[in-house]
């Protein structure tokens, strides 16, 4: 029995080790002031990486990096535009989305409160979508000049009942060449099509290169306590390749894990934060290059990742066209799996470890289908917890039934002890012969909680990354399942839940150090939980109560009748 209360103890403590570790990681932006002094000192030259097909050199791209107009200087000529849809309202021009609310996400849980933004141009929050074009020996428009509104419009609305609108930008070279870009935006959809089309109406033949590039200051994160998710929330770039999969690469990482140059065909870029994100997806054909970059020098605050290509040749008389989507919005599950985009869904980042996020990923999606039918993020945790109970009943019946035996058999157990005194070694040997002569498995009760240890992890960074429990309520005070309990009731309950399963597990034999260790336990936990989300208290609190339940039921079954020393 002592070698079982050994490894429960150890394993109970590795699991809080863990948690704490995880939630403990804090990636908290440098001072807003650093921030504007890196975003305003930023080269405006910065030079892009040579793309699939290119000649040797290409030439840099007119102010590759934040655009004049974020930093306070006149050269950006494009005039803004607004688009409203039923889900966005942005402000972009022809080559930079610099503004970016989305309009369904309140930034608080209150109602009334402004939306979430995503993109914005201030030095504090500075994150923008660009995409421009650079030409072996000619004229290109980039993302801070040369595309300007089609027909002079700059307020576009999505019409009540149109399920589409077009937001068209035009650039007209010198030399006959001529770039009509249109952004395409669809109703309840955060993905917006941006298609190039290049026309050549010159004398000689015109090649280009497409760019497109996220480019932000990490964000200052809000502490909503010492162990709030949106403190170990993944933030920093990330993309995808068939040949090497999801990768992905922290702020302060950029420079430290060396330079990126990846030839990728399809594929996409993003940058990640708590519950939302942007990613650029080329088209699926597409060989493109990805890149990291720090414009604002290698102890600056500025971080962009950028893909180059495909290149164009447009014979005189000739058009071309190249597409891409840019997602924009938050990480909503079934919406990023419709876009059919290989490894988008990675974006959802549920953990760094690829069987937890798919252990996340079954959990969410057997979530998912309770609430389609409950109809409440609350309940459907507690559906949760009863399928997983079921699907686990045969361990934990044997690890009940185990136990009943074990308090059935307490008192010839204390017999042995009386019997042996401080014989340590031959009161466990005898009492391990009592062990295998009544059939009682000592460590049968690990088992279930060590299956438990992934499950219990998983569902936290599924519960902490998904957007769709977003201040979602459950009942009463419970208004937000992915804060903490604002009054303390859940960690409260779940105390007590611990304190009453202590009192059915036989204790007999125990070592006075791991008696009181057991005692002060549920505390232990009752204080660490105080600072979990609601919804993974909820989760363990109904846990715990089923199984305090089924234990109940379990020692008055096998134990009615103490056995006779």
């Amino acid at each position: 029995m002592n070698q079982t209360r050994v490894f429960l103890i150890f394993a109970w403590l590795m699991v809080a080790t863990l948690l704490w570790m995880e939630w403990g990681k804090e990636k908290a932006a440098p001072p807003a002031q650093a921030q504007t002094a890196a975003v305003a000192s930023a080269p405006a030259d910065a030079s892009i990486p040579n793309a699939t097909g290119a000649p040797a050199a290409i030439p840099s791209a007119p102010s590759v990096g934040p655009s004049a107009a974020t930093t306070g200087s006149a050269a950006n000529a494009s005039p803004s535009v607004t688009v409203t849809t039923d889900v966005l309202k942005l402000v972009l021009d022809g080559g930079e989305m610099r503004q970016a609310d989305l309009l369904q996400y309140p930034s608080t849980a209150d109602d009334d409160s402004a939306p979430v933004r995503l993109f914005a141009t201030d030095p504090a929050n500075y994150f923008v979508a660009q995409s421009g074009w650079v030409s072996q020996g000619g004229q290109a428009p980039t993302h801070q000049s040369g595309f300007v509104p089609e027909g002079g419009k700059t307020n576009f609305t999505l019409a009540e009942g149109a399920n589409s609108l077009d937001v068209p930008f035009v650039w007209t070279g010198s030399d006959g060449v001529t770039i009509r870009r249109t952004y395409t935006f669809t109703r309840s959809n955060y993905v917006v099509q941006v298609r190039d089309e290049v026309v050549n109406a010159g004398t000689a033949p015109w090649q280009g290169f497409v760019y497109r590039q996220l480019s932000r200051v990490p964000r200052a994160l809000v502490k909503k306590g010492p162990m709030s998710a949106e403190q170990y929330s993944f933030q920093g770039a990330a993309w995808y390749s068939s040949a090497d999969k999801y990768e992905k690469r922290k702020y302060d990482d950029f420079v430290e894990d060396g330079p990126l140059d990846k030839q990728v065909t399809g594929g996409w870029i993003g940058m990640l934060q708590h519950h939302f994100f942007a990613a650029w997806i080329p088209a699926s054909n597409d060989t493109t290059t990805f890149s990291l970059a720090t414009p604002g020098g290698t102890g600056g605050t500025q971080y962009l990742i950028r893909e180059v290509g495909p290149g164009v040749t447009v014979a005189p008389g000739a058009k071309a066209e190249t597409t891409a989507r840019l997602w924009v919005g938050p990480k909503l599950v079934k919406a990023i799996e419709a876009q059919h985009v290989p490894g988008l869904d990675r974006a959802v980042d549920f953990s760094s470890y690829s069987i937890m996020a798919t252990i996340a990923g079954w959990l969410f999606w057997v979530l998912e289908k309770i609430y389609g039918l409950v109809g409440n993020w609350g309940w459907a945790i507690v559906g949760l917890v009863f399928l997983i109970k079921l699907a686990m009943y045969p361990l934990s019946a044997a690890q009940y039934k185990s136990m009943a035996k074990m308090r059935k058999f307490q008192p010839r157990i204390a017999q042995l002890k009386e019997r042996y005194g401080d014989d340590r070694q031959k009161f466990q040997m005898a009492m391990m012969e009592l062990y295998k002569k009544e059939k009682i498995n000592p460590v049968g009760g690990c088992l279930p909680i060590l299956l438990q240890m992934p499950v219990f992890l998983a569902l936290y960074w599924m519960l902490s990354e998904s957007v769709e429990l977003r201040h979602a309520p459950w009942i009463g005070w419970i208004t937000d399942l992915t804060s903490r309990d604002p009054f303390f009731v859940l960690p409260i309950i779940n105390v007590a839940v611990m304190w009453f399963t202590q009192k059915l597990n036989p204790t007999t034999g125990m070592d006075p150090m791991q008696a009181k260790m057991m005692q002060f336990m549920p505390l232990v936990f009752g204080v660490m939980f105080a600072f979990f989300p609601a919804g993974l208290v909820l989760y363990w609190v109904t846990n715990g109560a089923l199984g305090l339940l089924q234990q109940w039921w379990m020692v008055k079954k096998y134990s009615e009748e103490p056995a006779k020393a």
